[in-house]
């Protein structure tokens, strides 16, 4: 049987997206042209006006503004593959699921470095469009068994809200509070 995982503010600490974002904003000025266009965005997603996938290609569209993004992608796991946190690091297999809402193209370079499976969202590193469905809630379910024909042995998320259905999918529950890993009886929840 097989351990999944989420990915941020659970094995991650912080939010992988943001922080690449930000680190983009830092190396590269012209990702600021986007911010008219991503608070335009913010305001329809709040007014509820676009769904949460047309929101997120709104942010992500500061990646038309980096030509070398591979590069940029290497750098910031250079300097942030620290951010993964040591209770994972110290019980993973090379069995393990990741399965994240985040960008694929931003995970996918730590399969090696994991020795670990990702599932992510799938967006063109290039413009911030969605290629895929957005993978979170029932699409993480989905995504896996088109993948694996293996039951989930234990599921660990820092949040029940966001990933009930993976909690109720796998054998076992864990919530990751910090660096703090509980197993929790999610039918009780």
């Amino acid at each position: 049987m097989i351990n999944s995982y989420d990915f941020d503010k659970t094995i991650y600490d912080g939010d992988s997206s943001a922080d690449f974002y930000k680190y983009c904003l830092k190396r590269n000025k012209k990702v600021l042209l986007q911010v008219p266009v991503q608070l335009w965005g913010t305001l329809l997603y709040v007014i509820k006006i676009i769904d949460k996938t047309k929101f997120k290609e709104k942010i992500f569209s500061f990646l038309k503004r980096i030509d070398n993004i591979d590069d940029y992608i290497k750098d910031f796991w250079d300097i942030n593959y620290k951010n993964i946190k040591p209770w994972y690091l110290e019980q993973k297999k090379n069995t393990d699921v990741i399965i994240s809402a985040s960008p694929e193209f931003l995970l996918k370079p730590l399969e090696k470095k994991l020795d670990a499976n990702i599932i992510a969202t799938i967006v063109d590193k290039k413009t911030g469009k969605f290629i895929s469905k957005n993978c979170h809630d029932y699409e993480k379910i989905k995504r896996y068994e088109e993948k694996y024909n293996k039951k989930i042995k234990a599921f660990y998320s820092d949040s029940i809200k966001a990933d009930r259905a993976m909690f109720e999918y796998a054998k076992e529950a864990y919530l990751v509070t910090k660096n703090k890993v509980e197993k929790i009886d999610i039918k009780n929840m």
